[in-house]
């Protein structure tokens, strides 16, 4: 069973995708401003995992061109969508075998980049993503509601499957 953390992180991800059910790829590269287009939001996402699970967690790193192309600072973009969820679920599928994992002392340890220790460590890190998936998640209906959607969900989804249990 995966630490109550990933098991978080694991929801955000089934709850950010919900948000997303039934977006077009026309309506995916629209940007409201001053927002990004829902497509650069889903390879924002997986650039994080990315980083933090693929690269410092399992030393491989999917998609090298990601950071420039959706990281944070980096100029607008509008990929497309089906380009962002597929490496979404490519990079998410990755970083569920270092997920899977992580313990409590585990998360307690910290990532070294060359040669020096980050200064959140693991379990931090956790946490961030957690976050940074309902932020975005947020942002995500917000434009969704600008473009004129229907019937989006107002309200946590379905929590079968991730309900608490500590480890």
């Amino acid at each position: 069973m995966p630490h109550p953390l990933v098991n978080q992180l694991y929801f955000a991800r089934k709850e950010f995708q919900r948000c997303l059910t039934g977006i077009s790829e026309e309506d995916a590269i629209q940007r409201i401003m001053p927002m990004n287009c829902l497509s650069w939001i889903i390879g924002h996402l997986a650039h994080q995992e990315n980083s933090y699970w693929n690269f410092l967690g399992s030393g491989e790193i999917l998609f090298p061109d990601l950071r420039s192309l959706v990281g944070y600072g980096k100029p607008a973009s509008t990929p497309p969508l089906t380009e962002m969820q597929k490496i979404w679920k490519e990079v998410t599928h990755k970083a569920n075998i270092f997920l899977e994992t992580l313990s409590t002392p585990r998360l307690e340890e910290y990532f070294t980049y060359q040669g020096k220790s980050l200064d959140e460590n693991i379990g931090s890190l956790l946490q961030r993503n957690i976050y940074h998936y309902w932020f975005h998640t947020g942002e995500a209906h917000a434009i969704r509601q600008q473009l004129g959607h229907a019937d989006l969900p107002d309200f946590v989804g379905e929590m079968q499957g991730f309900y608490y249990k500590h480890d």
